[in-house]
């Protein structure tokens, strides 16, 4: 096993570093010259405030630095990655806010031995010099049915907590009010993990492995064991799983949720999981819950306490009433903490009206007769084209893009065949286009669907007014113009434009008064299959491909062979259909 690259400077000052570079790039926070303690700029501020410390190792950011601010933290003690900080260092802390002013010191500690040690015998160190010092251990975590002698982790809830006996001190409560009302909030509190891979150490190999289709239920902040492996599940079903587990009766460390209950949720993401997946976690839970009657009075989404880069994620739930969302809601400067809108989280909220369509003109509605069968006829055999050839552009794309052109293309195939189940399509040309335009603008997706859209939108009005044989060469022209107009691309820069640039040429015969329509379209299926070879060796100067060397283009361009097969699936279908 590999030991995973990381991006510091050097192993031993990682912790060092990371805190240095907080504090340049927020004004409110300040080192602790000598410790590896960050605390509030304004020190002065809380005289006759109770102060509250938090911290332990790093490794978990943005905890702990990222919630000193006013309204929350006063300072935390940092040690090096998933190791508690010196006691010495706790200790300098202490002194360091009780010298500023402060009616009191609060530590939160979350429950595990080293930070329960080295807090602790801070804090006996602190009270022998005569200051008045509380700490509260939290243990959130709901993952062991029957916790030992240990007892539960102190994993992501621990946030809360920050957030609650900050948001106490700012307004000014006592020490003893303070200790208490902390102390009834971690009872009414828990949180349960789900990692699909393991974390790593800078400097050190992965702590654990997990099989490809493996995620594992109840993993700590650090890598630490779970309580069951089991195979990867879709996001709504992982997030029943935890949910189920967490306020399973059964399990001594449950959270007991009731309906008619209200809580604040919180969906952590422990390192290495993508946002969008966070999203998809965050609705499944708020779904989750409001079925089983729970009120979630509000949410809070993103990166709170992680775990390196394990990809992962964490649910936090802690049962509110009125003073607490207050407390929750009340305004604090620490840069980790979201800017929430007060409100409940729910999947149930109104929508935003579509904006209503106009009446269609007559012109619009669908066409009958000869000219409909042809056009069915064509776009058909367009349609059967694009899907034959789907796996063949996907490859021809995977050298200089995301390896989707195949599927891109497929997606408008698709739409338009079921456009056309639906409703005959118009046989007027302008209407055609137009009406095309809105299906692969809708469905196809990715810059292909834009630039085909912009292309018949233009191509479209160039046949409003007359269909003739020189307004279709025109209507190729318009369309080739608006996509250079928007998309930057030009011919000779390895992209579909390339295969139209050669057809569009090829179309100028239509101009010709004894122009033959099928003879002139050959020629110009001919040009744009010619132009698609060709751009296997041009340097891409357009679109995604650009951003890869010329060397690694050995493919032609999959838009360009795409325009090309489009072409000749028009001919094809031409010919096929009596004129």
């Amino acid at each position: 096993m590999e030991v995973p690259k990381k991006l510091v400077t050097t192993v031993s000052g990682c912790a060092d570093d990371a805190l240095t570079g907080l504090v340049a790039c927020n004004p409110g926070l300040r080192l602790l010259q000598g410790h590896r303690v960050v605390l509030r700029n304004d020190l002065a501020a809380i005289r006759g405030r109770v102060a509250v410390l938090s911290g332990g190792g790093s490794g978990h950011e943005p905890a702990h630095a990222g919630y000193v601010g006013k309204g929350m933290l006063t300072g935390v003690v940092a040690g090096a990655v998933f190791a508690s900080p010196s006691v010495g260092s706790v200790l300098t802390a202490i002194r360091a806010v009780t010298q500023a002013g402060a009616a009191g010191v609060l530590l939160i500690v979350k429950n595990y031995t080293g930070d329960r040690l080295n807090f602790g015998m801070a804090l006996e160190r602190a009270r022998a010099e005569g200051t008045d010092v509380r700490m509260v251990v939290v243990g959130d975590d709901c993952a062991f049915t029957k916790p030992g002698k240990a007892g539960r982790r102190g994993i992501c809830g621990t946030v809360l907590i920050h957030k609650v006996a900050g948001a106490l001190a700012e307004a000014g409560a006592s020490l003893d009010e303070i200790e208490k009302k902390v102390m009834a909030a971690t009872k009414v509190m828990g949180t349960l993990g789900l990692s699909l891979s393991p974390c790593s150490i800078p400097g050190s190999k992965p702590s654990f492995q997990l099989a490809a289709d493996e995620m594992e239920l109840g993993l700590g902040i650090h890598g630490e064991a779970g309580v069951r492996r089991m195979k990867v599940l879709p996001a709504d079903k992982a997030v029943e799983t935890m949910l189920k587990h967490m306020t399973d009766p059964s399990s001594a460390s449950h959270l007991s949720l009731a309906p008619g209950s209200s809580v604040v949720l919180v969906v952590n993401n422990l390192g290495g999981l993508s946002c969008l997946e966070l999203g998809i976690v965050a609705g499944a839970a708020v779904r989750c819950l409001e079925n089983r009657g729970v009120s979630i009075a509000r949410a809070l989404v993103g990166s709170f306490m992680t775990a390196l880069e394990m990809a992962g994620v964490s649910l936090t739930l802690m049962l509110v009433d009125e003073e607490l969302v207050r407390l929750i809601d009340a305004k604090t400067t620490a840069m980790a903490w979201p800017n929430l809108l007060a409100g409940l989280a729910t999947t149930r909220r109104e929508e935003i009206p579509a904006p209503v369509e106009g009446p269609k003109k007559p012109q619009d509605e669908a066409g009958t007769g000869p000219g409909v069968v042809r056009v069915q006829r064509v776009l058909e055999r367009v349609c059967s084209t694009l899907l034959d050839m789907q796996d063949k552009l996907n490859e021809l794309d995977r050298g200089a893009g995301d390896g989707d052109c195949g599927h891109t293309h497929a997606r408008a195939a698709q739409a338009i065949r079921e456009w056309m189940r639906a409703r005959p399509p118009p046989s007027a040309p302008g209407q055609l286009l137009s009406a095309l335009a809105d299906v692969v603008l809708e469905h196809m997706g990715g810059s292909s669907g834009v630039l085909y859209g912009l292309f018949l939108t233009a191509a479209a009005r160039s046949l409003r007014s007359r269909s003739d044989f020189p307004a279709w060469a025109d209507a190729m022209d318009a369309g080739i113009e608006a996509m250079q107009r928007y998309g930057g691309a030009a011919p000779g820069d390895r992209t579909m434009l390339d295969s139209l640039f050669a057809a569009a040429q090829a179309l100028h015969s239509l101009r010709n008064p004894s122009a033959n329509l099928l003879q002139v379209l050959a020629a110009a299926v001919q040009s744009a299959e010619a132009a698609a070879e060709a751009t296997r060796h041009m340097e891409a100067a357009a679109g995604r491909a650009s951003y890869v060397h010329s060397s690694r283009l050995e493919q032609p361009d999959p838009g360009a062979v795409a325009v090309a097969a489009v072409l000749g699936a028009v001919l094809e279908g031409l010919r096929d259909t009596p004129q």
